[in-house]
């Protein structure tokens, strides 16, 4: 089959050519943008990308096109599909019908920490030699590629996931209730996207959706203390459920052990900091051990696990000033991702919390009331408003002695190497590239001619 994906460089349509080419499939594709690191890889599989969405597309003949949600009506690629009345399926439906049709589906899915444990879970199977195939937001460290399609066995597992994020511009449920998934983990819910939900009702009804789907002999394994996911469950559930983070359920003894109904596994060691960390890491044990992986091994796995890109990562040090990438983007998230570095820093260290608002949410400013607390943490804030249309200084006004916002990426930097002093951590939270920053600090870190604005 010849499939032609628009949307291509995206992170899931980029790991579902990925998939698609492993699978046999002639796959070719175009984005508004081809760039990198997504490009390379596809590249790097032979998948021919075109820059743009030109009707001369048509002429490439697809057996189907695999439409992005990226995509809107009036792309001129997307009139000519219509017009010429070709076969399309959005991106997910094309997975569940090519990819995950038969196999064993685990599904992670929440607000906050899907990359993370899904990369987890992956990791713990394949330590556990089950070949699992995978399809992650991100690029685990131990594997080195977002996707793997594993062995295609009937029954054999697909670990994804599952975002609560719409279809396509023709279907606008949440595209985890395409996957059909038999383990379903459902790590915490929030609001979140508000550009497509009014509100956290509207996620949470779609976060039922997919929980109606679980078969009776499928497993929820849900954040015990999230009152919202306490609401989706209380929605209708027909599976068995096992709770995380609380004691009746998945949790750590004082000791840092691995508990689960009065049994003690092991001690949980994790080479990630922070409390969202190990409850993902709890979420992950439980999830495999629906496949009948013992938790003793899930331990062994995760001892080994070497995490996510761009989750916390430590792009390097200069000066003695460690720069940090990491994709928070999520008040929720950007408090997480600071008190677990806090923890990991010496007393004395001082982290500065550099914040791209780019997320739609953070874009329409849905969330600009709940920043200036996310910050607690942090010893100085530095925000870069290029991309939005709301005062984003107005909104950190009550922590003004802290923080400094700027529009030229340029100044931003140079304002961080001026402040910047040896044992600080610099950490830069961006759910995109963010113009290149870290490796322009690292640079201007480097040289001790420091320009001050």
């Amino acid at each position: 089959m010849h499939i032609h994906i628009l949307g291509i460089c995206g992170t899931f349509m980029g790991g579902l050519a990925a998939l698609a080419r492993e699978a046999g499939h002639k796959v070719t594709g175009c984005d508004a943008n081809v760039y990198p690191p997504m490009s390379d890889q596809l590249q790097a599989l032979g998948i021919d990308l075109i820059e743009g969405y030109s009707p001369d597309q048509l002429r490439l003949q697809p057996d189907c096109f695999v439409i992005g949600n990226v995509v809107t009506r009036g792309n001129p690629l997307i009139e000519a599909i219509l017009d010429a009345n070709l076969d399309y399926v959005s991106g997910p439906q094309w997975l569940a019908d090519h990819v995950l049709r038969h196999r064993h589906v685990l599904a992670v899915a929440g607000t906050h920490g899907k990359t993370t444990t899904t990369s987890m879970l992956a990791w713990i199977l394949t330590y556990a030699e089950r070949n699992p195939g995978f399809l992650i937001g991100g690029v685990a460290q131990d594997f080195g590629v977002s996707a793997r399609l594993g062995s295609v066995v009937d029954g054999h597992p697909f670990v994804i996931e599952a975002d609560e994020y719409d279809t396509a511009f023709f279907d606008k449920r949440s595209k985890f209730v395409h996957y059909k998934p038999r383990t379903l983990v459902l790590n915490n819910l929030e609001y979140d996207h508000a550009d497509i939900f009014p509100d956290v009702a509207a996620i949470r009804r779609q976060f039922h959706h997919v929980v109606r789907i679980v078969p009776a002999g499928g497993r929820v394994i849900y954040n015990g203390a999230d009152a919202e996911i306490a609401e989706a469950l209380a929605m209708g559930c027909w599976s068995g459920r096992e709770p995380f983070g609380v004691e009746q359920g998945w949790h750590l003894t004082a000791d840092g052990r691995v508990d689960f109904g009065g049994e003690r596994f092991g001690l949980l060691q994790l080479d990630m900091p922070g409390e969202h960390n190990r409850l993902n890491a709890l979420a992950a044990i439980a999830a495999a051990r629906h496949l009948g992986v013992s938790p003793t091994d899930s331990i062994a796995a995760l001892a080994r696990f070497k995490g996510v890109k761009r989750r916390m990562e430590l792009r390097g040090e200069a000066g003695g000033v460690k720069v940090y990438d990491d994709f928070a983007h999520h008040p929720t998230a950007i408090a997480a991702t600071i008190m677990a570095l806090r923890r990991a820093a010496g007393p004395d260290e001082r982290i500065l919390a550099v914040f791209e608002p780019r997320s739609n949410t953070m874009k329409l400013g849905a969330m600009r009331a709940r920043l200036p607390a996310s910050f607690d943490g942090a010893a100085r804030v530095y925000s870069y408003s290029g991309g939005v249309n709301w005062d984003v200084a107005e909104a950190l006004a009550p922590i003004a002695e802290r923080a400094a916002d700027f529009r030229d990426l340029d100044a931003l930097v140079c304002a961080l190497a001026v402040e910047a002093r040896p044992g600080d951590h610099i950490l830069i939270m961006s759910n995109g590239g963010f113009g290149g920053i870290h490796a322009k600090l690292l640079q201007q870190l480097t040289d001790p001619r420091k320009v001050v604005v």
